[in-house]
């Protein structure tokens, strides 16, 4: 069950507002506004240690950090309120969020599943800190840490069915990051599952990175070679789920022959239409989990003492269509929407987990 929404509406829509305009990629720390006589700025700040990777990889680390930034803004805090630090080995997950804490940080985001164990610990010992852990599921409650989590089969449900509709040869494709990960499973199975709701017969190749989870997205060339296999065995949409290695498999769809006419790609995380470009001439949508959003709520909530430990579930959704919106059927379009509401009311199942 969600937590409860306590945004007010004045917090969205600058949230939203701020979204539009910032780049997070630029800079280190956001340029989130001055002090003002309503902010907290000086009074609360928020660090985030990303995943291995960089913090603007155009998907998982950055919609993380977009809603840091959101929340900044909304909260009034001051530029050097905000910081992020890069993790650039695994073992170095602990050493990062110690230095949020030992800088007396009131709030620190960490990003991804490999980051669960470090972040568990560290709740544990720092009482006083609130933590959000993104895709980090929680098998027990710990007041101070929130696991912002998706209901990923969900979206990739949604991707799956718009996929098995699209294609025009019978198969199309999944290029993932490692099974290591369950999220990752999670929209591989419901992107098989929403094909075949569509088409029984549909022949899906779903192929997962074969190495380390500190190897598996940041792989570009391998997710553009997998790709290519695809293409060459006749997939005429290709889901790319697995941060940079799945960018890698986008930006290769987008050059091959027939991109947006007869070859498509399907993005992931957030609308990775306006994260990589590069996809744009085969982006057909992307399997959405609200991150930002979701992170945004979290810090806002933190800073109003309103703070939900536990698991707590962030929205799932298909990005919109953009160019390609005049080439999806009325009736596909009606079916996705149908479907969204099956999987929001349970009359629709995934089969993942199951």
């Amino acid at each position: 069950m969600k937590a409860p929404r306590t945004l007010n509406l004045l917090v969205i829509l600058t949230a939203i507002a701020l979204l539009l305009a910032a780049c997070p990629a630029a800079v280190p720390a956001a340029d989130s506004g001055s002090d003002s006589a309503d902010g907290m700025a000086g009074d609360f700040k928020v660090g985030l240690v990303t995943d291995v990777g960089r913090v603007n990889d155009r998907s998982f680390n950055q919609s993380a950090w977009e809603g840091v930034v959101a929340a900044a803004e909304a909260l009034g805090l001051a530029e050097d309120d905000i910081k992020y630090i890069e993790t650039q080995d695994a073992k170095d997950y602990a050493d990062n969020m110690q230095q949020f804490i030992d800088a007396d940080y009131n709030v620190i985001v960490s990003v991804g599943f490999a980051l669960g164990d470090a972040t568990t610990t560290a709740a544990h010992e720092n009482p006083d800190v609130f933590f959000i852990g993104v895709d980090q599921f929680q098998g027990e409650v710990i007041p101070n840490l929130a696991g912002l989590i998706f209901n990923e089969d969900h979206s990739g449900y949604l991707a799956g069915v718009l996929a098995g509709s699209l294609s025009q040869t019978g198969t199309i494709a999944a290029v993932l990051g490692t099974d290591l990960v369950p999220p990752v499973v999670a929209f591989n199975e419901g992107y098989v599952a929403g094909a075949q709701s569509v088409n029984p017969d549909i022949n899906v190749i779903s192929t997962y990175h074969p190495g380390e989870i500190s190897q598996a997205f940041v792989d570009p060339e391998w997710g553009a070679a997998t790709a290519k296999q695809a293409l060459d065995q006749g997939a005429d949409v290709i889901f790319g789920a697995g941060g940079i290695t799945g960018n890698g498999a986008l930006q290769e769809i987008a050059t091959a022959d027939g991109a947006g006419e007869t070859v498509f790609c399907i993005g992931v995380d957030t609308d990775q239409w306006n994260t990589v470009p590069a996809a744009q001439p085969c982006l057909v949508s992307s399997a959405m989990k609200l991150i930002t959003p979701g992170v945004v709520e979290l810090v806002t909530m933190a800073s109003q003492g309103e703070f939900p430990g536990g698991n707590y579930f962030g929205d799932a959704d298909l990005a919109p269509f953009h160019d390609f919106d005049d080439m999806i059927p009325q009736e596909l379009k009606d079916l996705l929407e149908a479907t969204k509401a099956g999987l929001i009311d349970g009359s629709i199942d995934t089969g993942y987990g199951n």
